[in-house]
């Protein structure tokens, strides 16, 4: 199918008069199809990336349905961005051209801001978004499901050599979300006992994190029985609970030091921080489309803490990707065609994806 006609204004084609092409969703119904789009020249401080591959994360499946009651159509997804540079700004010092780098969630914030000053641009009240969300020159983000982005060099990580960029890509996000919150709450110190609630794209990240930096003990609680055996084989796991077995939960409580809950339904968490020790922690970084439950009891009664983290700053990022490379974590992809997006969107709607899905953008999306 021959890509159609991204409606532009005059002043964002003199922005952007730069031509591409990706797969965009135009209504609620999510379908992806080829599109033409602009993108600016490459700044004094930018870095132009041919994109070789772009993660498919499940809000991005969230955005192109709307279920969020936010979406800028045409949308464009993509933030799990992996490419090779072809061009950089005169001003721009870290990367050249060949290089191997990658852009994940955000693209740009305000920069002065107490949250920028102090590197945690994720937190920026003005932060934008690599898809979906304004610039600070009005225009709207498109991300990586594209044949190439521009972005400010501040916003682009480096892939060390040792990381596949196919198996690197969902790194950018997945891999940023759990890491972050994990190394700053010490979950995953050495000797702990840490558990992970949902085997998904973040799970089974999160699972490798964990072994990685030296867990004590790893242990997967999940509401589908099918997925032990993942855990236990596939993943290395030390442990597996079946949530919904009053009997393993039992046996379960009160023996973890943290919990990477990376669920999106809207369950009762009482049952979970049940699981932790005195002191211990729960990060949430699903998003249920619920409030949740929480009973001020089982957070009060053992000194437990309830906290929250959202993606990763950029030096969390570029850590993350220099500790996977050394420690050999990466996740497991399902690498598609551009063609078979859509395909993979209902198949993701379902759960059927082992855990990842990449589309191979430099060989398969095509301008005619």
């Amino acid at each position: 199918m021959a890509p159609t006609a991204t409606t532009t204004t005059t002043g964002e084609q003199q922005q952007h008069p730069r031509k591409a092409v990706g797969l965009a969703a135009h209504d609620a119904s999510g379908h992806l199809s080829p599109i033409r789009i602009l993108r600016r020249s490459t700044g004094d401080d930018d870095v132009a990336i041919k994109v070789l591959y772009c993660g498919i994360c499940h809000s991005d499946l969230h955005t192109i349905k709307n279920d969020w009651k936010n979406a800028i159509y045409p949308v464009v997804p993509g933030h799990e961005i992996a490419g090779v540079v072809t061009e950089v700004g005169k001003n721009v010092a870290g990367f050249a051209a060949g290089d191997r780098v990658g852009v994940g969630c955000m693209v740009n914030a305000c920069r002065a801001c107490e949250s920028c000053e102090e590197g945690a641009e994720n937190y920026c009240a003005r932060v934008v978004l690599t898809y979906n969300s304004r610039d600070r020159d009005g225009t709207v983000t498109r991300g990586g499901y594209s044949d190439m982005v521009v972005a400010d060099a501040r916003f682009v990580v480096r892939f060390p050599d040792a990381l596949p960029l196919d198996a690197a890509a969902p790194l950018l996000c997945a891999g940023a979300t759990v890491y972050a919150p994990m190394r700053r709450h010490a979950l995953g110190a050495p000797g702990s006992h840490v558990g992970v609630i949902g085997l998904g794209g973040l799970g089974h990240v999160a699972v490798k994190f964990a072994r990685a930096f030296g867990a004590g003990k790893v242990t997967v609680i999940s509401t589908s029985p099918a997925k032990r055996e993942e855990a236990l084989e596939r993943l290395g796991a030390d442990a597996f609970v079946l949530s919904t077995d009053a009997a393993e939960m039992k046996a379960a409580a009160g023996t973890m030091h943290g919990i990477v809950n990376t669920a999106s339904a809207a369950a009762s968490l009482h049952p979970y921080l049940a699981l932790l020790k005195p002191h211990g922690k729960m990060i949430l970084l699903g998003i249920p489309d619920k409030p949740l439950q929480v009973s001020a009891f089982a957070l009060i009664g053992g000194g437990k803490t309830l906290a929250g983290s959202c993606m990763a700053s950029i030096s969390e990022t570029q850590e993350m990707l220099d500790f996977a490379a050394e420690h050999g974590v990466a996740a497991d992809v399902e690498v598609i065609g551009a063609g078979e997006v859509n395909a993979a969107m209902e198949r993701l709607a379902k759960g059927d994806v082992r855990y990842r899905f990449v589309i191979d953008v430099g060989n398969t999306l095509k301008a005619d």
